[in-house]
């Protein structure tokens, strides 16, 4: 309801949904595209922007009318707010069926489902828009400089979690550097020296 409550978080998906429909639409006529799958895309496009255009107000705006879920999330801030006997409604919800709270979280999460479903979209999209390169660190490290002139949006790193590696990973619009760390038994992170192999994916 935070999120959704921003006032420029609609109109901005709105645009990107435009925008990508624009895009998509400049590939007809290119033998190498598939017509069949850029009618679906275009059409999952159009359908959440539609979605999002019949929706009124801000995402998830009648939440704000429901004086039960006000009351949870005004005590939320505060330490022990939630407990059973500051909330005691809240806490006699925690205790019904599964099943029960399940449909009302799905109720009240309804309102946000056309906001959710073009970021889904959006965000598939920007995933889908690289090729993933093999890479290997050298003494856990990586470097790799950006083409110029092609702004890159994402960083989609993928590593073997048994080698219980965790990388760090930070970049600008010339750079990328990746450095891999390992935790000790005391949880404490260091430098790993070990060569790895990981998948790199550039999303523009």
């Amino acid at each position: 309801m935070d999120v959704g409550s921003r006032a420029d978080l609609k109109s901005d998906v709105m645009k990107d949904l435009e925008k990508q429909k624009q895009v998509f639409n400049s590939y007809r006529g290119n033998p190498a595209i598939a017509e069949g799958a850029l009618d679906d895309v275009i059409h999952e496009l159009e359908q959440c922007f539609s979605a999002l255009n019949n929706l009124s107000g801000k995402a998830g705006q009648s939440l704000t009318e429901n004086d039960w879920l006000m009351s949870v999330r005004s005590r939320m801030g505060i330490p022990g707010g939630t407990c059973e006997f500051d909330l005691p409604a809240y806490y006699a919800w925690q205790n019904t069926a599964f099943s029960r709270r399940q449909q009302d979280i799905s109720r009240w999460s309804e309102p946000l489902t056309p906001l959710a479903n073009a970021i889904f979209l959006l965000l598939k999209i920007l995933r889908e828009s690289g090729s993933a390169q093999k890479m290997i660190t050298t003494g856990g490290q990586f470097q790799q400089n950006l083409p110029q002139g092609k702004p890159y949006q994402l960083l989609r790193m993928r590593i073997d979690s048994s080698l219980d590696l965790i990388p760090e990973i930070s970049g600008n619009r010339l750079i990328v550097m990746i450095r891999l760390m390992r935790q000790d038994s005391e949880e404490h992170l260091h430098p790993s020296t070990e060569d790895a192999a990981f998948e790199l994916t550039l999303c523009s």
